[in-house]
């Protein structure tokens, strides 16, 4: 059972899963010093991103701003696992880490996705109804 003091977009799947994706690359992100503004300050960002902009799309009152944002989010998740690829170039995480955080991604973009069918299917129904700007 969700807390009461939680705002709605803590309570879903998503939300959860991202979290669990971001918090696992920030521990797994031993990268040597010179990369800290530079890999590691773009891994950070990106992966703090898919979340960010999950929850300020939830915050949107139109459908079409939700959507947009968690087309952003798949953005970030997608460049999130790009930087993590150039990690393995560089020979700072092992092709082992770098497979499991793509599964992980891919999981999330499942669960992303099908919360964009969802939205998509809110908004089209609204428009059946004759309210365009939901």
């Amino acid at each position: 059972m969700p807390e009461s003091n939680q705002f709605g977009f803590e309570t879903l799947a998503l939300s959860k899963k991202v979290r669990e994706f971001k918090n696992e690359v920030s521990k797994a992100r031993k990268l040597p010093p010179e990369e800290k503004f530079r890999l590691t300050d773009q891994l950070i960002r990106s992966s703090r991103s898919i979340n960010a902009l999950i929850s300020e799309g939830h915050g949107r009152f139109t459908y079409p701003d939700q959507i947009h944002y968690c087309v952003q989010a798949r953005g970030s998740l997608t460049e999130t696992i790009n930087h993590l690829i150039d990690a393995l170039d560089e020979g700072y995480i092992s092709k082992e880490k770098l497979n499991q955080f793509r599964l992980k991604g891919k999981e999330i973009e499942r669960l992303l996705n099908g919360y964009l069918i969802f939205l998509r299917k809110k908004r089209d129904e609204q428009k059946k109804k004759g309210n365009s700007d939901l």
